[in-house]
């Protein structure tokens, strides 16, 4: 059966259709307002932040603290919502929000007595960002960075002494990325790449995990250029300091399959660079 729109249909359909776009389009308008002005004590919105945050409701907790700086800016309580807000994103990881609020804590109260925990928290907020080796390390970068900034204003601190073994982790991260960075050019036989790689890990990280590799990859990679005096001091410095390691079994077995042995050279850089460093 077929339906003929005529004039008067298309009146009697345009008024709804009319009215229902009004309704939707003032609907959408106040879904983009944001949430009135409500003007609270002090007392009630830092209160009530913290009954929040304690209720496990960190993300509301953070929005009341900042409120609390908002609506009341020269209080007392303000300067205590900074850092709270700042511990209640960080707890629902929002770390961006974290770091921006426990800077701008820093910015205004750099001698408040809470400003080792205001350092401490950028710094685990970066830290607990750290990727894998096989994504960009910036972060990473960041978070160390953070970490030794903790260490040199606050060094008897107990954030401090977290922040030591955090150092360590995070350094022994970035000495992972430069491995496996030098491991891919050592493949591809790109072999000046990848020494300048390994020997960045024996410069920058030299009490990191990765230092056996990188002097057995040193071993490899020399010797794979033909420069036998540099492989054997690489794998002598290697089994004088790691003598039980896998790393120096394998330089070992690499350096005999050549007729040679490990024998340090005084003048390598290797020598010269471990006597600076140990």
């Amino acid at each position: 059966m077929r339906v003929r729109i005529t004039a008067n249909s298309r009146r009697r359909w345009s008024a709804p259709v009319a009215a229902l776009a009004a309704v939707l389009l003032l609907a959408g308008c106040e879904a983009n307002e944001e949430p009135a002005y409500v003007e609270r004590s002090v007392e009630e919105l830092y209160n009530q932040a913290m009954d929040q945050l304690l209720a496990g409701n960190a993300s509301e907790a953070a929005k009341n603290f900042d409120e609390v700086e908002r609506q009341h800016p020269y209080s007392v309580w303000a300067r205590k919502a900074q850092l709270m807000a700042a511990y209640a994103y960080y707890q629902v990881n929002e770390y961006d929000e974290a770091i921006l609020a426990a800077e701008r804590f820093l910015q205004l109260h750099p001698g408040n007595k809470d400003a080792p925990y205001a350092h401490y928290l950028i710094a685990i907020s970066y830290y607990e960002q750290i990727a894998d080796v096989g994504r960009d390390q910036k972060i990473t970068q960041q978070a160390l960075k953070a970490l030794d900034d903790v260490v040199d204003r606050y060094p008897e601190s107990e954030y401090a002494r977290d922040a030591r073994l955090k150092i360590d982790l995070a350094s022994d991260h970035l000495a992972g990325k430069e491995m496996e960075i030098g491991r891919y050019y050592l493949r591809r036989g790109e072999y000046a790449a990848a020494i300048n790689r390994f020997r960045n890990v024996i410069e920058s990280y030299q009490t990191t995990t990765h230092v056996p590799e990188a002097l057995h990859r040193l071993t490899e990679a020399y010797l794979a250029l033909g420069v036998t005096t540099e492989a054997q001091t690489a794998a002598a410095v290697l089994g004088y300091n790691y003598p039980g390691s896998r790393w120096y079994q394998d330089s070992y077995t690499l350096l005999t399959g050549e007729n040679l042995e490990p024998a340090e050279n005084r003048d390598s850089w290797i020598s010269r660079l471990w006597a600076q460093v140990f």
